[in-house]
């Protein structure tokens, strides 16, 4: 009887570049077009908080008459308006903002498992546990920026601290301007809270702009790397 001929053992499995990544192009440009619009109706809100300390102005300077009480409803109108829209933009942009930030999360834990500070889940927990919410979604982005960056390129996380830290003072100025508007009993301390609203809101603009532009690169940057890998996938943009 032949002996059976034995079967050499299998050689230990070894992913390759691009195993278990996944394009973030999509939800990449689904984000910075949000995120775009949320910009957008922050530029709305400063016209409106504009007219809203026009017409308390004028209501200081002792002014009467119909026009000025049309002007004033307005105004009102117009900052009420503005509100809802800057609501239903931000809650948009944060649902496909995190869904974008959990898979490049993802990605970066291919490209460099040990990198990363934060577990995964905080990547969308982060943003809803209070006092920790003011820096632990900047790690997360940043460990995962530093992580996408391609092999030999230089490390340059600029873009996210700026973003973060426009973020963190748009916050703190809005409720500030927030208390003030609710306490507000005359023209004098309406046309305060006006401004102060309208800084809060140029403020959340600027940040929502630098957000776009960290999509776009951190998206872009994990794109070039997935492309070097086997099975090329649609690039970004």
């Amino acid at each position: 009887m032949a002996t059976p001929t034995p079967v050499p053992p299998a050689p230990p499995f070894a992913p390759g570049p691009g195993f278990g990544l996944r394009s973030p192009a999509g939800l990449g440009l689904a984000a910075a077009v949000l995120l775009g619009l949320v910009a957008a109706a922050d530029l709305f809100a400063c016209v409106a908080d504009q007219m809203e300390a026009s017409a308390a102005q004028d209501l200081l300077g002792g002014g009467v008459g119909e026009d000025l009480l049309r002007r004033a409803h307005r105004a009102d109108t117009l900052y009420n308006a503005a509100s809802i829209t800057q609501g239903a933009t931000l809650v948009a942009a944060a649902v496909v903002y995190l869904c974008w930030l959990w898979l490049v999360r993802r990605n970066a834990g291919v490209f460099e498992p040990y990198g990363h500070r934060m577990k995964r889940g905080w990547a969308i927990g982060g943003w809803f546990v209070p006092i920790v919410n003011l820096w632990f979604p900047r790690r997360v982005v940043l460990d995962t920026w530093t992580a996408s960056v391609p092999p030999g390129t230089r490390v340059r996380t600029t873009p996210v601290n700026a973003w973060w830290t426009l973020w963190i003072l748009s916050l703190l100025v809005s409720r500030a301007a927030g208390r003030q508007y609710a306490d507000a009993h005359d023209p004098g301390e309406l046309v305060s809270a006006a401004r102060l609203m309208l800084f809060s809101d140029a403020l959340d603009a600027a940040a929502a702009i630098l957000a776009v532009l960290v999509v776009v690169h951190l998206t872009r940057m994990q794109q070039r790397r997935i492309l070097a890998g086997p099975g090329a996938l649609p690039a970004f943009g």
